[in-house]
């Protein structure tokens, strides 16, 4: 009798399996096809910034400023809207802002290429326009975080939950890869197209991709949503949480109540009960609110390191990117040394796991953040160099090899994160 339960339930579980690795491909996919329009925005906008005024990277440095400041200045906000909305809703308002604003980026930038002579002729409506860019791109920006944060904070934890730890060690690096993929082939693909094409066909390619591709990826992300029961379960969870946190905050306490009944209101009790409030409404502003909980957090420090790794210009960004297409690196160059760069960052994603399951998480962590210092040294030379475009190859190519070490810190600390 127990033989044939057993024979039965065998199916069942081999089919729960075969529709849950499905569901998990699906995620993959939606997860490119997200990346691979910020990754298509990302290399772009340095070149289109250079071309909108070609005799100075102030364009450039600019939406550099405006992209970091927005994610410095509205990043806790983008985290505590998360937390208080449900995961349907955030997926929608994540797909929805993230492709419109790149929509209306590139439809911009076209306008800008087409009518070059427009910051001469009307430089309010240049400027205007401008300023349409940076915004859409600070909103692009602000909206894949909020994406970040739905699917590699929340979505994978809930995916992982009662699995082995090495499950989600494999689909942190299969979501990284996929990342990097796109960090590789959309700048190849882009750089060829502005370099045998034109900018216009780019910018017209980067709007109508967004405009189509954000049907399928919600249709990938809800799909995974809808098959995977616990998703639900978690995001029913965080709600009712919230509602009770609320409730209790919206509540005062009966302590309180009754101290100010005992003593009728004396005026130390009264000024004693002004100033908790008012400490709580200064706790309760999103920068203090969310520094507080990060450094009660047992990774801050580690977090902290990853974000100062971060804090350079050594990286294809858009400002080295603009810079070494201001002098005189062809685009499709560029895309491929940022081809290199993604690849090496793959190859990082494939070490992470063997490496960590032999010398454990905070020791991976540790080689990584060396291996990447050491491989950034021949930058220093890169400055002495003054010949032809030596440096700049010096320049690329060591930043392309220092990802190796990057991208193993990145998912050491993203680990400890998630298991702390």
């Amino acid at each position: 009798m127990e033989e044939s339960n057993t024979l039965t339930r065998e199916p069942f579980l081999a089919q729960e399996q075969q529709t849950s690795s499905s569901l998990i491909n699906h995620l993959y996919i939606g997860h490119f096809l997200a990346r691979w329009d910020a990754r298509m925005w990302e290399f772009s906008v340095g070149l289109y910034m250079v071309n909108i005024w070609p005799d100075s990277l102030l364009y450039a440095a600019i939406y550099g400023a405006i992209e970091s400041a927005s994610i410095a200045l509205f990043g806790p906000i983008i985290g505590r809207w998360v937390d208080k909305l449900s995961y349907v809703k955030v997926l929608q308002l994540w797909l929805v802002t993230q492709n419109l604003s790149f929509v209306i980026a590139g439809a911009t930038v076209v306008v800008l290429l087409v009518n070059s002579s427009l910051k001469f002729t009307n430089f309010s409506a240049f400027t205007l326009l401008l300023w349409t860019i940076n915004i859409c791109g600070g909103i692009g920006v602000l909206s894949t975080l909020a994406g970040t944060i739905l699917i590699e904070r929340e979505w994978l934890l809930v995916i992982a939950e009662g699995q082995p730890p090495e499950f989600l060690t494999k689909i942190n690096s299969v979501i990284r890869r996929i990342d990097l993929t796109c960090k590789l082939l959309a700048p190849v693909i882009t750089g060829f197209i502005i370099s045998f094409v034109s900018l216009e066909a780019s910018a017209i390619t980067l709007a109508l991709w967004n405009t189509v591709s954000v049907w399928v990826e919600y249709w990938l992300f809800t799909s995974v949503y809808n098959g995977i029961p616990a998703l639900g379960e978690s995001s029913q969870k965080r709600m009712a949480r919230l509602s009770q946190s609320d409730q209790q905050r919206s509540n005062p306490t009966l302590e309180e109540d009754s101290l100010f009944s005992v003593t009728g209101g004396s005026s130390e009790l009264v000024d004693r009960k002004h100033s908790k409030k008012l400490c709580e409404k200064i706790s309760e502003i999103p920068y203090v609110a969310a520094w507080k909980v990060y450094l009660k957090q047992p990774v801050a420090i580690p977090g902290l390191a990853l974000a100062f790794l971060y804090f350079t210009v050594l990286s294809f960004g858009t400002l080295m990117t603009a810079t070494l297409e201001w002098e005189g690196i062809p685009a499709y160059v560029i895309g491929i040394a940022r081809g290199i760069s993604a690849v090496i960052g793959i190859v990082a994603t494939v070490a992470y796991p063997m490496l960590q399951s032999k010398i454990t998480t905070i020791r991976t962590g540790l080689w990584s953040v060396w291996s990447q210092w050491t491989c950034l040294l021949p930058c220093i030379a890169a400055m002495w160099i003054h010949r032809g475009f030596l440096s700049s190859y010096i320049l690329m190519g060591s930043v392309a090899i220092s990802r190796l070490g990057l991208w193993m810190f990145d998912l050491s600390v993203l680990q400890q994160m998630q298991a702390s």
